[in-house]
């Protein structure tokens, strides 16, 4: 057996350097991002919709005042285009992802009807490229287990977040119902990347997310990260059997 060195890290079920670990992700969703949405429709079976519906109404982005909000590794849009409809004229929203093939499809997308209330920006969540203090609120979807180091962009959305500001993080959690484990294992590894393989040409991208979804630490033990970074009132809310959980934090 390979021993781990201690600048290793993972990618899926695939122990790689460090260093190299965005760039392997960049090119899963190089590959992915002109189907993901479509993909993201067909894996869950339409479900992440109403996860993303469940992120936003916790969130409940003020009507009446100016609301200044950040949603990273949220590329295409989703989350995005859902705050700002859900907030007032005087909601603002940026979008950061590394990947500019996702923030090309989220341009395209919000072309038509939110062309002036979002910016798409690229950059690192391990390094915003924002002041401190600049955002109401925080949102990441889906993409915090892609990040190399998590501590890092945990510790930078509380720095980019105003004191009062809410950290909201939707990500993959652990299955907690006796039978629902083992169908949902069971799918996961052999009709998701089977189901890619038919829709992109190519099934590995999609064995990369469900592999990194089993190495993702647990909701309690991501619960204690955020607080690591230094916010209060953490809370993990598990949906859907615990597919999910819908993690919060605020800055204070």
């Amino acid at each position: 057996m390979t021993a781990v060195r201690d600048e290793d890290t993972h990618f899926g079920f695939s122990n790689v350097r460090l260093t190299d670990k965005q760039r392997l992700v960049d090119d899963v969703f190089h590959k992915v991002a002109s189907r993901y949405d479509l993909m993201n429709d067909l894996m869950s079976a339409g479900l992440h919709r109403a996860w993303k519906d469940a992120l936003v109404s916790t969130l409940r982005p003020p009507r009446h005042r100016p609301f200044h909000h950040l949603d990273v590794a949220g590329g295409t849009g989703d989350i995005a285009f859902r705050v700002s409809d859900a907030g007032g004229p005087d909601t603002k929203v940026t979008v950061l992802d590394i990947n500019g093939e996702m923030l090309a499809v989220g341009r395209a997308r919000a072309a038509a009807r939110h062309a002036h209330d979002i910016e798409f920006v690229q950059g690192n969540a391990e390094s915003l490229p924002f002041p401190d203090r600049s955002f109401d609120a925080y949102t990441i979807a889906f993409g915090i287990r892609n990040v190399p180091r998590i501590e890092l962009a945990l510790k930078e959305a509380h720095r980019v977040l105003k004191r009062g500001g809410r950290f909201l993080c939707l990500e993959f959690s652990r299955v907690d119902v006796p039978v629902l484990d083992a169908i949902y294992d069971a799918y996961s590894f052999n009709v998701i990347p089977a189901m890619g393989r038919m829709v992109t040409g190519d099934g590995e991208p999609y064995r990369y997310l469900v592999e990194s979804i089993r190495k993702f630490p647990n909701a309690r033990a991501f619960a204690g990260m955020i607080e690591e970074a230094g916010f209060v009132r953490v809370t993990a809310r598990p949906m859907t059997g615990g597919i999910v959980a819908l993690h919060s934090g605020w800055k204070i």
